[in-house]
């Protein structure tokens, strides 16, 4: 496992995450919390050492999963959650009040909560887990933010940027109140690397990278004829002719797998960590099985310049809203 700055923060975080939606075990159908456990050991066994999850997750069941986890384990661990918004509404709409999402005492009962959930006296990283740029200015959340850290409840800020709109904190993140990003980046959605990543470079914001698969296109396994299970949430993803116009452009992938991935999921795992300005990328891992793999793209290899170009050109303009 190869290791990185999280920006100004100067932790040093492993390459590879364990990103902790899948084990919340409520929109994620099929996982049980014995395998879980054995996959969130076996991330830390292969050097794992940055993991995320949110108080959302389950209803804050992935919280609690990862503290049984951190009794059982004698190594430092650097544990990310996040705030839901009071208003339960994902993505943050432009144009909602800050009052109605993060008003300053549900940004402190909410941390509170995951504290406990946690068993933990300090967060590492705290997100928000929403955001609209309409927020910047406004005093409640800098104050809820700077009364934590000065209690020594939270040591670091961010957020958790809203799907496919990296253009939504660019205003935030010149405040410096910021100290990273959550954003999805892989070879369909690369709109961060526009204008957010070198802006985070420029301002040592910690990247972090989620939904490098594009939530399983991008392992090549979604077909016209993929089910998944009543109730999990892939099912509102992957909705209309979605499956179909996934396996079209995956199908146009398949041959750039040669020589530098062994499979189409390692060379989707091997672009999210490219750019230099991202810290880590959390695939999400519900098996001892898929953390060994994922965890072994973490090996100090590069791509080479010309795969990245001919990735590049795969880049697809989705609208989910």
């Amino acid at each position: 496992m190869k290791y990185r700055r999280l920006g100004k923060t100067g932790l040093q975080v492993s390459e590879i995450g364990f990103g902790a939606w899948g084990i919340g075990a409520s929109m994620w159908q099929g996982g049980n919390d014995t395998e879980s456990m054995h996959a969130l050991h076996k991330a830390a066994d292969l050097g794992v050492t940055f993991f995320d999850t949110a108080l959302a997750y389950g209803d804050g069941h992935s919280e609690r999963l990862i503290h049984r986890f951190r009794r059982e384990r004698s190594e430092p661990l650097i544990i990310a959650t996040k705030i839901p918004p009071k208003n339960g509404r994902w993505p943050a709409r432009k144009g909602t009040p800050l009052e109605e999402a993060f008003p300053y005492q549900h940004i402190v009962s909410s941390t509170e909560k995951s504290l406990a959930n946690l068993g933990v006296d300090t967060i590492d990283v705290q997100q928000f887990h929403v955001w609209t740029d309409d927020w910047t200015d406004q005093t409640a959340w800098i104050e809820a933010t700077q009364m934590l850290k000065e209690q020594g409840k939270v040591r670091f800020f961010g957020i958790s940027v809203n799907d496919h709109s990296p253009d939504s904190v660019m205003k935030v993140a010149m405040t410096g109140r910021i100290d990273t990003f959550q954003v999805i980046y892989n070879i369909f959605d690369q709109s961060p690397q526009d204008q957010l990543f070198p802006l985070c470079a420029e301002r040592e914001i910690g990247v972090i990278v989620r939904v490098p698969f594009d939530e399983g296109a991008l392992t090549g396994t979604v077909s016209p004829e993929t089910t998944f299970p009543e109730g999990d949430w892939r099912n509102r993803y992957f909705r209309g002719t979605r499956k179909t116009q996934v396996a079209e452009r995956v199908d146009r992938l398949r041959p750039l797998v040669e020589g530098e991935a062994k499979t189409l999921a390692e060379l989707a795992l091997r672009f999210s960590l490219q750019p230099d300005s991202v810290s880590t990328v959390i695939p999400g891992m519900r098996t001892s099985r898929h953390v060994t793999a994922n965890c072994a793209a973490s090996d100090g290899r590069r791509l080479t310049t010309g795969l990245v170009d001919s990735l590049r050109s795969h880049r697809w303009e989705k609208n989910f809203y």
